[in-house]
């Protein structure tokens, strides 16, 4: 997938915490979606990275409309453009992942 941009936003999922295990496994289940942590209180930390601002806020959206989710809030949202720094790796499920590289002077290293 050919990447211009990469949007990593956060977001805490209220849901009432007897639902909290059906919830995730939903979430779990979106494109570009990945659970961070959870309270038992009810709370879900998720974690999007997506191509562009519309499929965060259409996540947000499918997010919010699950049964029995009670909030959706956006705690946190990045933008990085500078591609050419990112290299390409594969997570745990085999999907493409970018992660930025960062170069160290060795006099940083001191």
């Amino acid at each position: 997938m050919a990447l211009n941009e990469v949007h990593i936003s956060s977001l805490i999922v209220h849901v009432p915490p007897a639902h909290l295990a059906e919830v995730k496994s939903q979430i779990e289940q979106l494109d570009g979606a990945e659970i961070y942590g959870e309270g038992e209180e009810g709370k879900i930390i998720v974690v999007l990275e997506t191509e562009n601002q519309g499929f965060v806020t259409d996540t947000i959206d499918t997010i919010n409309l699950l049964p029995n989710v009670l909030n959706v809030a956006l705690i946190y949202h990045q933008i990085e453009t500078d591609l050419e720094s990112f290299d390409t790796t594969y997570n745990e499920n085999n999907k493409e992942t970018p992660i930025k590289i960062i170069h160290s002077k060795p006099e940083d290293n001191v």
